[in-house]
């Protein structure tokens, strides 16, 4: 039976669309240009535990908005941003197309430099999909072990490395987390203790 979920519905509208992205604006140190240019920086949420929130009722994560725009203010950002929230999800819970419209996204996107918050499970096999098919942009994916409303999350530091890298980086694809980056193609998650660490090449 085909899945008719509005979540995916709404994925795969906007795949198929590919719109450009609506500019979101915030005060203070955060520039968010309506026009794009090259030395912008894209910034695609997808959600994770990055921007999950905890429901004092049932104990549970769930997601409500992101706080990406919360999280630059507070770091006092003084970086010319173009944000676009692609989807609020588990990524546990992405599917092909979820995953193509991150690539597609990126694909069409002006600016030459990314960072895209997302959970940090299937963070790799997104960031391998980029790679394989985006060789002309500098990519970097990043996430965080713990929520960021929880006020211990290492999201925020995280987000900052990511912007940081993704100024500095050559052409190519990388997932930045803990301070370190490491090519899409070289690293693996370490499950028992939730850190990433680089794999020999080939």
């Amino acid at each position: 039976m085909a899945d008719t979920s509005p979540r995916l519905q709404g994925t795969r509208q906007l795949y198929a669309e590919c719109v450009e992205a609506r500019t979101a604006r915030v005060e203070d140190n955060v520039v968010v240009s309506a026009n794009a240019r090259p030395e912008q920086i894209r910034i695609f949420v997808t959600g994770g535990t990055f921007d999950k929130e905890y429901d004092e009722l049932t104990g549970r994560l769930y997601f409500k908005d992101s706080h990406v725009l919360e999280m630059l203010k507070l770091g006092r950002s003084n970086l010319e941003l173009e944000i676009r929230t692609l989807m609020m999800i588990d990524s546990l819970e992405m599917t092909d197309a979820e995953h193509n419209l991150v690539v597609e996204q990126c694909r069409i996107a002006p600016e030459l430099r990314t960072v895209i918050t997302h959970g940090t499970d299937t963070m790799i096999t997104t960031a391998q999909a980029l790679a394989a098919q985006i060789k002309d942009k500098t990519i970097v994916l990043t996430g965080a072990m713990v929520p960021y409303k929880f006020g211990s999350s290492d999201g925020l530091f995280n987000l900052g490395s990511a912007l940081a890298f993704a100024q500095t980086l050559p052409l190519g694809v990388y997932v930045a987390m803990n301070g370190r980056y490491f090519p899409a193609d070289r690293v693996r998650k370490i499950r028992q203790t939730g850190m990433f660490e680089e794999q020999p090449a080939g």
